[in-house]
């Protein structure tokens, strides 16, 4: 199993069984030199990042509402260095917590400068971790909390969710994405969002960006995000 999810169609997600295998990802089978070398070329442009343990999948399918996949604990190394090319052996994917606010507006973030992505629109957003994996199988919801919290402040752990998740495949990872509906309105959210970048020492994003509608899009969108924004507006359920 590699990838067999077909490339820019919103799929309904009613079950997601991706596993953490705990073998190491066959992508980094003879690579271990030319990972290290890419890492030192990707921190003398950017001197924060940081090489901590990511997951990176080697398996991704769909069948009947059901996202299955296998996934390895790796290096932010490797994943940097995997993505410069997209060899077949490996897979990413990543969740995406759709954040609407009481005016049915959607909350992006714009990644601060020192960051990888940086400049990027998208909604908060990190990879997979080995954490969120109890019991060995994927948990979104906790990777969306603690993204959202870590880069924005805001806590949406009890906010009322969208009654499924959905994912989008493209040629460069599949997004896993589920809406989160808050209490306030997007200048009430969008302010919070500020306030908390503001009081940060080193925030990873530059702050919140506020869509609100699908003719509203900001530079600097992820190629991703389109297809989700017009999904939302569209009234989707």
């Amino acid at each position: 199993m590699s990838h067999d999810l077909p490339f820019g169609v919103i799929l309904p997600v009613d079950e997601i069984d991706v596993r953490l295998d705990p073998s190491p990802h066959p992508f980094e089978a003879g690579r271990q030199g030319a990972i290290a070398a890419n890492w030192q070329s990707e921190i003398s442009e950017k001197p924060a990042l940081f090489d901590g343990t990511v997951v990176l999948l080697s398996g991704l399918g769909f069948d009947r509402g059901r996202l299955f996949g296998r996934c390895h604990a790796v290096r932010y190394s490797t994943f940097l260095y995997w993505r410069k090319d997209r060899v077949s052996t490996a897979v990413h994917a990543f969740a995406h917590p759709m954040l609407v606010s009481r005016d049915n507006a959607l909350i992006a973030i714009r990644m601060a400068s020192h960051t990888v992505n940086a400049g990027r629109v998208y909604f908060a957003a990190g990879s997979f971790e080995p954490e969120d994996f109890p019991g060995g199988v994927v948990d979104p919801h906790a990777n969306m909390v603690r993204e959202v919290g870590e880069e924005t402040g805001l806590d949406i752990s009890a906010a009322r969710r969208g009654k499924r998740h959905y994912a989008l495949a493209t040629e460069r990872g599949t997004v896993i994405f589920r809406r989160y509906f808050l209490e306030e309105d997007a200048d009430a959210v969008a302010a919070r969002i500020r306030a908390f970048v503001a009081a940060e020492d080193e925030p990873e994003i530059d702050g919140p960006v506020v869509i609100r509608s699908g003719d509203d899009l900001p530079e600097g969108l992820m190629p991703h995000m389109p297809p989700l924004i017009d999904w939302h507006f569209s009234g989707a359920e």
